[in-house]
Parts: structure tokens; sequence; C-alpha cells
């Protein structure tokens, strides 16, 4: 049984965890004033959510004056803040809630999260990657002083030193797949080809089974176990069918310029240099549609208000992060309902 000094501890920690929340806010709005950003505000009801094949958006059903409307809660404020660039505005970053459903009420999920997005007019990933190291240098700076700052820029994080100060180590997905799972990831750029290397590993392949899928076996049992330990990592050019948004890369198209940041085992932003070709985003809305009808999920018709604005955006890089998770590290915080004043698992 828990003594009375043991429980009022435990409440001190998270009372000091929110407090320590509210300020990893304030300190990111001041990095991005800094920076000149602009702080932009855009709809969580929209009309035509993201197309990503695995992900479920939230679908609302409301009644208006002349009837009723249906609408979903956007997955990430993207597609709006992209037409707020192609309108003509260089830098810009939003806070703001996202909503997936089907997401696993787990330490790390929740149905409802905050995310921090921004993005940069005529820039790629390379530029985002020394914001995201200058965004987290800052944020350690100016909130810490004693016991969990045990150095200019180290941060203890679940019995980890993790080091902060930059560069941070800079690594493509494919060298990964060749120190930690012993794979030629060139060799294994087709669903046929990864499949038939996942089950010579031992791993079970059913035909239903997409690239991604077969690709994240192999991915989140041999490799990121490994990432982020003691110093983040920036894990960089993805396989294309996993480009996203992103643009393929010019000189090996079979790769995109879409990275990821790990930290303390924690994923925290996924990052491209921005598909500003609408033919191309067309394309690629097409077959995640299809995608989407194959998994027997909920189809939606194409943005093509969001097409149209590609067509007049800059070459641009951008990311998400999510803030839940920032905190978590930055509190050292195990589960993200710490780090919540309510989780969905205590109202659903």
């Amino acid at each position: 049984m828990m003594s009375h000094r043991t429980i009022l501890k435990e409440e001190k920690d998270r009372q000091d965890r929110f407090f320590l929340r509210a300020k990893i806010i304030a300190l990111i709005r001041d990095f991005f004033y800094k920076e000149k950003f602009l702080e932009v505000e855009t709809p969580s009801l929209v009309r035509l959510p993201g197309m990503e094949p695995h992900l479920d958006p939230i679908k609302v059903s409301m009644s208006v004056a002349d009837g009723r409307r249906e609408g979903y809660l956007v997955t990430s404020p993207e597609y709006a803040m992209k037409r707020i660039l192609a309108a003509g505005f260089k830098k810009i970053f939003q806070i703001c809630k996202s909503f997936r459903g089907g997401e696993a009420m787990d330490d790390l999920h929740n149905l409802e999260f905050t995310i921090l997005e921004w993005y940069r007019a005529n820039a790629d990933y390379r530029d985002i990657m020394s914001d995201v190291e200058n965004l987290m240098i800052y944020i350690a700076h100016n909130l810490f002083s004693g016991a969990r700052l045990s150095s200019k820029y180290k941060i203890k994080y679940q019995g980890q030193i993790i080091d902060l100060s930059p560069p941070w180590p800079r690594l493509t997905v494919r060298s990964v797949f060749k120190n930690y799972a012993k794979m030629d990831l060139d060799k294994a750029l087709t669903r046929e080809s990864i499949a038939r290397l996942a089950e010579r590993r031992g791993y079970v392949v059913s035909k239903n089974d997409s690239f991604d899928d077969i690709f994240f076996k192999i991915f989140l049992s041999e490799i990121e176990p490994h990432l982020g330990k003691g110093k983040p990592i920036i894990l960089y050019d993805w396989p294309t069918q996993m480009a996203a948004l992103s643009r393929k890369k010019k000189n090996d198209p079979r790769y995109a310029e879409r990275f990821e940041v790990y930290i303390g085992g924690l994923e925290l932003g996924n990052a491209f240099s921005e598909l500003v070709d609408a033919d191309e985003q067309r394309k690629r809305l097409i077959a995640e549609r299809n995608l989407r009808k194959k998994l027997g999920k909920e189809i939606y018709d194409i943005d093509e208000e969001f097409l149209g604005a590609l067509k007049n955006m800059p070459p641009s890089g951008g990311i998400a992060m999510g803030v839940d998770r920032m905190v978590m590290f930055f509190t050292d915080a195990k589960n993200i309902d710490e780090i919540m004043f309510f989780p969905a698992k205590q109202i659903f």
C-alpha cells in the first residue's frame, strides 16, 4: 500500500509537470516569434480530411439552420497551412489540437493531441533539421536549472542522459537498415522484394500487408529500439512508397526527402521537403484513396482547393511535432496521461 507521503509526492510531481507544460508551450511560441514566424490559426473542423491510408479521421455530424452537415476533425493542419504558404506568407507556425480515431490509447497515444507545425518557404528538409535542433536546445536552455539539466544541454529522461548539443546524428533510413538489420534496403523497395526478405527473417506476412506494413514489421522490431539513445537522431530519406506529402530526391527518386526525429526512444516529429507538384500530388492522393478502399476504410473526395494552392506554393520545408511527447521528454514522464488533464481513456 502506498504511503500518504508517496501519494503527495506523486501528486506534486504531476502538478509540476502541468506548470512545465505551460512554460514549454510558451517557450515554443517565444522561439518562433524570435525567428519572425507568423502564428496562424486554421480550422479544426473541415469538409474533407487528409487521405492518409492508415489514419482514421473522426467524423462529425452537425445541425445548421438549413439542415445537417457532415465534416471531420483534422488529423493535422497541414493542408490549410500550405494554402497559407501559397498565399504568400513565408514563415508560419501553429500549435493546435488534432484528432485521430483508431489510435491505441496507450502510453504514447491519445485520440486528441496537441501538435506543432511550422513551414518555411524557399527552404527544404535540411533547414527544418536545423530548426528542430535549435528549438529543442532553446527550450532546454530556458526551462531548467539544477538536477535535470546535468550539464549545458544534457537532459535526464527515463533513466537516460540525453545530450541535446548539436550537431545531432543524421542517418539515412538505408544506413540504419544496414547497421541494425543487416539488410540492403535498395534490394527491398518493392512490396514483393521486402516481403521475401521479411519472410526469410521469420516475420509473418499476409497477402493484405502493404509495403508499409512489412517495412514497419522490421523497423519497429530491429531498428527503432536503437534510435535516439543518449543523443537525438534525425532519420532521413525514406522510401518513396512512404513519401506522403514530400518530394522525391532528384538524384535518387527511389527515396523521398522526409525525416523523422527520435529522442530517448520517442518519435517526436515528421518532416518533409514539401511536394509542390499538383499533378504528382493528385496521383498520390488517388493511390491513397484506392488503398483506403482496399483496406475497407472510408474514402473521401480529393481536396481540389488544396491541389489548387500547390500550384502557387514555393519550394518549402515543413514539420509536424507532437507537443505532448515533447512535454513528456522535458518532464521525464513515462506515460502521456501524466501530462494531460483529461486523457481520452478517462473520458471514454
